[in-house]
């Protein structure tokens, strides 16, 4: 996992693609650059806000990164916490079959780490695996929270 293939790193964050009779509208395509922003951005509150009003947690952009991914690759372990309490998979890989425990791994974060691991995510699962991933950077402290 490099930054240049890193999750939600895109300049144009877009949902997932529909087959064209079930195109969303622009209000639909807007709720999900919103939802997908917040959770990159660890906007907790309006994240929030919205899937207690019932927004999907499990909604992915174009590049299958789901709203944990990009909250876990940000860094915002309060926002993963949310976002799996409504519904969101821990071990949901994007379209390059990285996880969101190997995302958090890639970029050290401990309490996000902690997090997805509590919510039952895989550390074996994804390529690399956040296992495979600790090992690399010779993360120590993060392959004891992984076991």
């Amino acid at each position: 996992m490099t930054d240049s293939t890193a999750p939600g790193t895109g300049a144009s964050e877009q949902p997932a693609s529909q087959p064209v009779s079930q195109q969303p509208d622009e209000e639909t395509l807007e709720l999900a650059r919103t939802l997908l922003d917040a959770a990159r951005n660890g906007e907790t509150e309006l994240l929030r806000s919205y899937l207690n009003a019932g927004a999907p947690a499990t909604l992915t952009n174009y590049a299958g990164d789901s709203l944990v991914m990009l909250a876990a690759y940000h860094g915002h372990a309060e926002t993963v916490q949310l976002i799996l309490h409504h519904g969101g998979d821990a071990n949901a890989a994007n379209d390059r079959g990285q996880t969101p425990l190997a995302g958090a791994v890639f970029k050290g974060y401990p309490d996000v780490v902690r997090a997805l691991v509590d919510a039952g995510a895989d550390p074996d699962a994804g390529s690399p695996s956040a296992r495979d991933a600790a090992r690399m950077f010779a993360r120590d402290d993060i392959l004891e929270l992984l076991g």
